[in-house]
């Protein structure tokens, strides 16, 4: 029988989550979920002077955010607890003590140090992603178990903490593939059996250099202020270094169903924000329109959008009226800014552009467009077309310039269906700011 899967997040409490370690948080989640695994969050808070609970708590948020829920962890408890480094100082000690009494271990003042086999050895190992693996032990230097102020090394920690865990697959960013081999000699003086190792791609910025902050190495929550969706991030760090095949456009439903580690390619990945805003738009403009709309109202609000006042009705309507233009929620808000407020056109468009002979030939034409009997946008648009032939003027001189005036906006919706949604009252208000009727 195949043992269970049991595989850990283990972030360091110094920062928020930022874009590496979503990737890696959600690898292991995936993995889990499809295996019916477990998902372990383990907090590695060795740096006690930089480790701080309000990180701890940032970094679960992010994690929440992006709907990668844990099995075990600091919050939830769990057969293989305590879930902080900090609390394990004493496990820790135990074997460290455990390798001091068995000649493989010394003290260096109040420090113990794993000596390292004498003749050289090569350190193998078969990683899922990157193969078969070797380094000679004359790479390292005698490793540091217990620093001198009683707590555990890094790559020490890490290995009680998986062993005990009973960790079975530790998937990581290939930044760690050096750390590998010192710590299977650790597990290998232990006589323990060693977890699985899987190290996954390095992320680089479009110029293929190592991601910086510009480039997306941020917060996941400044996405989320940006106005991407859980869904469209999800998705498109889990395109990171893994294919679903010949669809990009995956549901976690569907990412979990498929996923393989044994697909991870060791090629580096490449963080590309267009690529980002193509993936979050078919995710926004999927869902519910109720739903969307409750993804951008904030976004209406930071614009001081008097979104409150219109019905949910009115709001589903006019994003339905955008049909699926705007990459984020934030673009969203101010591509449909002109439902909510004509004072947006009127900071935007001021008609400077509509000379006096241009105004003599809008002026017959709006006003017969607000006096014709019913309106539909297909009325409205072959109104207008057989105007512009028997006036021998070009719709575009009748359709702009009525653009600008109800949106502001070079490109906006089919015109005369946004007119059609004002209705004639609203479009002769805003045509006679203009001066236009």
């Amino acid at each position: 029988m195949q043992e269970k899967v049991r595989v850990r997040f283990a972030p360091s409490p110094t920062g928020a989550l930022h874009i590496g370690g979503g990737h890696t948080a959600l690898f292991n989640w995936l993995w889990a979920r499809h295996t019916g695994g477990t998902f372990v969050l383990r907090i590695e808070d060795t740096d006690l002077q930089r480790s701080t609970s309000e990180y701890e708590q940032t970094i679960m948020e992010g994690m929440r955010w992006l709907g990668l829920d844990w099995d075990e962890g600091p919050d939830k408890g769990g057969d293989f607890g305590p879930y902080r480094q900090s609390e394990r100082v004493a496990t820790y000690r135990k074997y460290a003590e455990q390798l001091l009494e068995e000649g493989k271990a010394y003290r260096e003042g109040d420090a113990i140090i794993y000596k390292l086999p004498e003749e050289e050895q090569v350190v193998a190992f078969d990683d899922v992603v990157y193969g078969h693996i070797e380094i000679p032990t004359s790479t390292y230097k005698d490793i540091v178990l217990m620093k001198s102020d009683g707590t555990a090394t890094y790559n020490f920690a890490v290995v009680v903490d998986d062993y005990t865990m009973d960790i079975t697959y530790v998937i990581r960013g290939e930044d760690h593939i050096m750390n590998t081999p010192k710590q299977i000699l650790l597990y290998e003086a232990l006589g323990w059996r060693l977890p699985t190792f899987a190290h996954l791609p390095m992320i680089l910025g479009k110029d293929k250099k190592k991601l910086s902050k510009r480039q997306g190495a941020t917060s996941v929550y400044e996405y989320r202020d940006l106005g991407y969706i859980p869904d469209g991030v999800f998705n498109f760090l889990a395109l990171l270094g893994w294919s679903p095949g010949d669809e990009e456009i995956v549901t976690r439903e569907k990412a979990v169903e498929i996923f393989e580690l044994s697909r991870v390619v060791k090629r580096a990945a490449v963080f590309d924000m267009d690529k980002l805003g193509h993936i979050n738009q078919e995710h926004l403009w999927r869902l519910p329109k109720s739903e969307l709309v409750a993804h951008v109202r904030p976004h209406w609000e930071a614009l001081n959008l008097p979104a409150q006042e219109y019905s949910s009705e009115y709001l589903e309507k006019a994003l339905e009226l955008l049909n699926g233009r705007g990459q984020t929620t934030q673009e969203i808000a101010g591509y449909s800014d002109y439902f909510l407020s004509f004072d947006a056109v009127c900071q935007r468009y001021d008609a400077s552009d509509l000379d006096e002979e241009a105004r003599e030939i809008l002026r017959p034409f709006l006003k017969a467009l607000l006096e014709l009997p019913s309106w539909s946008d297909e009325e409205l648009a072959a109104f207008a077309k057989s105007w512009a032939e028997e006036k021998n003027v070009k719709m575009k001189s009748l359709a702009m310039p009525l653009r600008f005036a109800l949106t502001g906006m070079k490109v906006s919706p089919g015109i005369f269906e946004v007119a059609v949604f004002f209705g004639k009252d609203e479009v002769r208000r805003r045509l006679e700011h203009y001066g236009l009727v």
